[in-house]
């Protein structure tokens, strides 16, 4: 899959680019690991996904362990989970019958700790951004480079704002420091339209105010605004790039609003380097994507902005939320209609160049590819588009496309485990699911429907 040259004649055929590509990062995927650890992880998933009952009390012994005050009350609220699961296989009816005594409750217990701390570990590179440095580093070196969220979902008081407000400030001193020691990546570091940071951090507008609400919007940014804009002043300032991630569809409104004034203010129209994420899998973000070109339109700033394409992290709380006051859901609830929506937006937002820089993040092999594909097609040049994926999910498709030459980022939550819950628990839906495409890749699913148009 060599890079494309700026002067290369464009393909005709954007689903015969898909599937080369797609070939090319299928073959460079490293086959199923045969290290014990990742293994018992794969059986654990795949009896997750396949039995909601069982799914559900793995959350539930996740979200409640950080409270647990003993080895033997963590067992305790196990076994009572477990009694739920009809069918249980073997080591669920072990882990039952080891819970009758007091010797069994405590291994039981131990066993369940180091299992939620080893699902932690997976997606939370670090507790602290100095850290994380290690990790960092090695990413960078393996060819990809990093966006770190600091673990902390929606605060409720002034002071817990203020405290996560510092810890962004410190967050981009650190990350400026650190990496400007790391070694030369031109294709991380550089597109056609200039620069790009080495330092990267997302923030949640929900964690810089507790006053974020659907009935106040203008409350809530103001808020939020008077928090956020030192950060974008540290960040120019520093040569650092700041992302604001998008939430739950009830503060939609009033982070992009947020983030769009803001950036327009006089002060940041030479940067800092900034983006937002676009979600697809909201029937809205088609109109969304119409708001922000519009902006980048008209906008007087000369860093563009970069979009982040996801498909969206909060379909269950949605869907939930939706069905309990009766409204129409803000979602598409059938995977296809996403995965249209996201190649839609893909290509939007590829032919919007240079007005935005585009990063799609994805961990379906099909997603990915269309959007090589298309930037090809289009004839673009393979630097000019940035491949993200999670910490702990995406890591061999990172891997796969570093390998290629590509611009990858790794966006990796820092945190302890009691802030990371939420995060956690959002992970391990996306990695049960069944109809994901890193359970229908684990499970041996053709390559041939792998790559298969959205049904």
């Amino acid at each position: 899959m060599a890079e494309r040259s700026a002067t290369a004649a464009p393909r005709a055929d954007p689903e015969a680019e898909l599937l080369r590509v797609g070939r090319a990062l299928h073959e460079a995927l490293p086959r199923p690991s045969r290290n014990p650890i990742e293994a018992v992880d794969r059986r654990a998933m795949e009896l997750a996904a396949q039995d909601d009952r069982l799914r559900a009390a793995l959350f539930r012994l996740v979200d409640v362990t950080p409270a647990c005050r003993s080895l033997d009350d963590l067992a305790a609220h196990l076994a009572s989970y477990l009694g739920e699961v009809e069918r249980r296989p073997p080591p669920l009816e072990t882990a039952l019958r080891l819970s009758g005594s007091r010797a069994g409750r405590a291994a039981l217990g131990a066993a369940a700790a180091a299992a939620v701390r080893h699902m932690a570990h997976r997606f939370i590179v670090g507790e602290t951004p100095r850290g994380a440095m290690p990790t960092l580093r090695s990413l960078w070196v393996a060819g990809a480079a990093a966006s770190v969220d600091l673990l902390g979902e929606a605060t409720v008081t002034e002071a817990e704002a203020d405290r996560y407000a510092e810890r962004c400030a410190d967050a981009l001193d650190t990350l400026v420091e650190q990496s400007g020691r790391w070694p030369s990546r031109p294709v991380l570091e550089r597109d056609s339209l200039g620069s790009l940071p080495r330092a990267n951090l997302s923030v949640k507008v929900s964690a810089l105010t507790p006053l974020l609400r659907p009935d106040a919007p203008e409350l809530g940014r103001a808020d939020a605004a008077r928090r956020l804009r030192p950060l974008l002043r540290r960040a120019r300032d520093a040569g650092a790039h700041v992302h604001i991630d998008m939430e739950a569809v009830d503060s939609l409104e009033a982070t992009l609003s947020l983030v769009l004034e803001l950036l327009d203010e006089e002060e940041f129209a030479e940067g800092p380097s900034a983006g937002l994420v676009l979600q697809a899998y909201l029937r809205e973000s088609p109109r969304r994507l119409d708001q922000i070109l519009e902006w980048a339109a008209s906008s007087r700033r000369r860093p563009p902005l970069v979009v982040r394409l996801v498909k969206g992290a909060y379909w269950d709380h949605e869907v939930v939320e939706a069905r309990q006051h009766g409204w129409p859901s803000p979602v598409f609830e059938v995977k296809a209609e996403s995965d249209r929506n996201f190649e839609d937006l893909t290509r939007r937002l590829l032919d919007a160049r240079p007005l935005l820089r585009v990063a799609i993040a994805s961990h379906n092999l099909r997603s990915l590819s269309h959007a090589i594909a298309w930037n090809r097609v289009a004839g673009g040049r393979d630097e000019d588009l940035e491949l993200q994926v999670l910490r702990g999910l995406g890591d061999h498709l990172m891997r796969a496309l570093a390998a290629h030459g590509m611009r990858v980022r790794v966006y990796c939550p820092v945190g302890d485990l009691v802030a990371g819950m939420a995060y956690l628990v959002r992970r391990l839906l996306e990695n049960t699911s069944n109809e994901s495409f890193l359970y229908e890749q684990a499970r041996g699913v053709p390559l041939e429907e792998l790559l298969a148009p959205p049904g």
